[in-house]
């Protein structure tokens, strides 16, 4: 038991038993978005790597999985990265050397993330998304498919809620994600500055269109109080941090500790239900095979399990088998909903596996699951310059499903829509079909225009 604050009237303690085995471990999942150069994969690798910055973007180094996106130092990819907390409440750090060469710092990390998973008695999943405009594709399929418990934006105090900042909270607000906001840089910022950043982000949160309760967070007191109720509440937690002098990150460090996972959630991930599993990354591994990582939607599975695969460019799911099962490259037997994890299969090219198929349960006498090529939504116009017709096409994002759609049919009056108008729409998959459900939200882009719904109906 960890003492976390305590008061001449009161303290608040944090019991927390380790887990038995690593399948039980649980895990909270924080997408952090933000205008580019806000700050994210620096104060990622700050919070997960224990050190500070140099000011220069020492700390993200690390972060980075391309050549070119260390070179200019903008995430153009979607990066994880976790942090773990023991069972008294302390962060597990990867040991790492502290050269002042970035490079070499990262090379001499001792913990790998199944070191750090097996010392931890809560796991947080950092899913560090691209800021610039040109990857707002990339973003928008890591928010959608990667089932995130709540959405950190970052924001520059140096320059304001600015750019694409307001588009990540938008698809944020638009799929009832709860918001923490982060502002950076303040060390580097003049007061009155500051003081504009704050304004500004106190009225944007409190405007009709994100009708939340800006809160700061201060104390460790606030810390504790706000991380147990905002999730549910319409509050939105705001930090003020440096990654260079470390204002605030241990207020920030406790309260992702704190913050309940969605794991157990049984209205969100259910245990009793069929294996659903959702493909959101695939790789060719030598000596492995075909590994796919993802999230379980709902049921549970075992290592050398029978299941189905699919759909495949016609549609149809064919008989896979998991050979092996891993947790944050932890090795485990079992996985079950809500966890996101990767299997290794059994005799499977790479070519025949992309992202948005899906692994369901292999039952005697009952037919596969069924693949649609059309499908009806109920939408609403969040913005379009002109107006949307009959055979319109824009990129659809619908949980890990990233395909072009044509509109086929508009149940309105007009015939026609507009910025702001409501409609019944029939969609139709350019490409193939895929695996949808009744009541999945939907995003749909296409350059500036934007549009959100739910799927009502399969055709």
């Amino acid at each position: 038991m960890a003492t976390i604050y305590s008061t001449p009237t009161c303290a608040y303690h944090l019991l927390r038993l380790p887990s038995a085995t690593l399948e039980r471990i649980p895990e909270l999942r924080v997408a952090c978005v933000g205008n580019v150069d806000s700050g994210k994969s620096t104060t990622l690798g700050v919070l997960t790597r224990g050190w500070l910055d140099d000011g220069r973007g020492k700390a993200r180094v690390a972060l980075f999985r391309h050549k070119h996106e260390i070179e200019s130092g903008r995430t153009s990819s979607v990066g994880m990265e976790i942090l773990g907390f023991a069972a008294s409440g302390e962060p597990v750090f990867p040991t790492a050397g502290m050269e002042t060469a970035a490079g070499s710092a990262a090379k001499r990390e001792k913990l790998g993330w199944d070191d750090i998973i097996r010392k931890s008695a809560k796991i947080v999943s950092f899913i560090d998304l691209a800021g610039h405009e040109k990857y707002l594709k990339t973003t928008l399929y890591g928010m959608t498919s990667q089932n995130a418990d709540c959405v950190m934006l970052m924001v520059g105090a140096n320059a304001g809620l600015i750019g694409m900042s307001k588009e990540h909270l938008a698809i944020a607000l638009a799929l009832s994600v709860p918001v923490v906001v982060a502002i950076t840089k303040i060390d580097m910022t003049p007061a009155n500055v500051l003081e504009n950043t704050v304004k500004s982000v106190v009225k944007i949160l409190k405007s009709p269109g994100c009708r939340k309760t800006p809160v700061f967070v201060r104390s460790r007191e606030a810390a504790v109080e706000i991380s147990q109720g905002f999730m549910k509440d319409r509050i939105c937690p705001i930090f003020l941090i440096s990654n260079v002098s470390g204002q605030g990150l241990d207020l920030l460090r406790m309260f992702i500790n704190l913050t309940p996972s969605s794991q157990g959630d049984e209205e969100k991930y259910l245990l009793d239900a069929p294996l659903e599993y959702s493909i959101t990354e695939v790789w060719s591994v030598p000596y492995v095979g075909t590994v796919v990582n993802g999230t379980l939607n709902s049921g549970t599975i075992r290592a050398g399990d029978t299941v189905l695969l699919g759909p495949d460019g016609h549609g149809a799911f064919g008989n896979v088998t998991v050979k092996s099962i891993q947790r944050k490259r932890a090795t485990v037997d079992t996985a079950e909903a809500g966890q996101s994890v990767s299997f290794a299969l059994k005799r499977v090219r790479r070519g025949a596996v992309r992202k948005g198929m899906v692994i369901v349960a292999k039952t005697d006498g009952t037919p596969p699951p069924r693949a649609v090529m059309r499908f009806e939504g109920q939408v609403l116009i969040l913005y379009h310059n002109t107006t949307m017709q009959r055979n319109y096409q824009a990129m659809l994002h619908c949980g890990a499903v990233r395909q072009t759609v044509r509109i086929v049919s508009i149940d309105h009056p007009q015939g026609l829509l507009r910025t702001g108008d409501r409609a019944t729409v029939v969609f139709e998959f350019v490409v193939g079909p895929e695996f949808l459900k009744e009541g999945m939200k939907l995003l749909f882009r296409e350059g500036k225009t934007k549009g959100l719904g739910v799927v009502t109906r399969l055709l």
